[in-house]
């Protein structure tokens, strides 16, 4: 697993998706962290997290698509899978590249609760909370982007499909809404990523939140080594 990570996280630097993703995710953070806490001369950060969710729905997509659709178009998959490594170090190799990545970016927000800790004190347990919450969004959603890279040989077709997905799965509270059984409606609504999420960005800790993105990109990972094992004995 190490090398695949190694090798994954190598190729983002030397293709332009790293250069792409964290130049644009600090460009639209850095804009919303003028518009908001630092216009506002204050320490609450809030409204730039609740904003980054949108940030990162558009931004997955870039970041995953190549991840298995790469190896497929160019025939290198039948290299891994026929090598002596298991099919999930393969999956978490790449996830862990593209997570690091990820981080690399979100990482930002440390530089903007400084930045404001020049107008007041900083509540940094938030700021942790709130990162937090960035980091497990993006689990999750990188779990979605890979398991939709596994299926297709097109990185473009790889990245609309990804996030056609991830709008899905932002849409849901307004798919429960359509629904008048109650039932039915909690069900999709304990489904949201964005309901959680947001739950996170007003200062509410939620367990139950943390186990869902976690498990959340756990699934997805484990859909993504069964399509590479259907693979493999095909």
């Amino acid at each position: 697993m190490g090398a695949i990570f190694r090798r994954e996280l190598n190729s983002f630097f030397k293709s332009s998706i790293a250069y792409i993703f964290l130049s644009v995710f600090f460009v639209c953070s850095g804009y919303f962290f003028y518009g908001g806490p630092l216009r506002a001369a204050t320490s609450d950060m809030s409204s730039m997290f609740s904003a980054l969710f949108m940030v990162i729905l558009i931004l997955i997509p870039v970041l995953t698509m190549k991840l298995l659709s790469e190896e497929k178009k160019q025939k290198t998959d039948q290299g891994l899978l026929t090598a002596p490594i298991s099919l999930w170090s393969i999956v978490l190799g790449k996830y862990f590249a593209a997570l690091t990545l990820y981080t690399m970016g979100i990482s930002i927000i440390f530089v903007y609760a400084l930045i404001l800790s020049y107008f007041g004190a900083v509540l940094w347990t938030t700021v942790i909370a709130n990162f937090l919450a960035l980091f497990l969004l993006g689990a999750a959603f990188i779990a979605v982007g890979l398991f939709v890279s596994s299926l297709t040989e097109n990185q473009m077709s790889s990245a609309v499909a990804s996030f056609l997905a991830l709008m899905l799965l932002y849409m849901i509270d307004s798919i429960a809404s359509l629904f008048q059984t109650e039932a039915i409606k909690n069900v999709l609504v304990s489904l949201s990523f964005y309901t959680r999420y947001m739950e996170f960005t007003m200062g509410m800790f939620n367990l139950s939140s943390v186990i869902f993105y976690i498990s959340a990109a756990f699934l997805f990972n484990f859909f993504s080594v069964r399509v590479l094992e259907k693979r493999r004995w095909s």
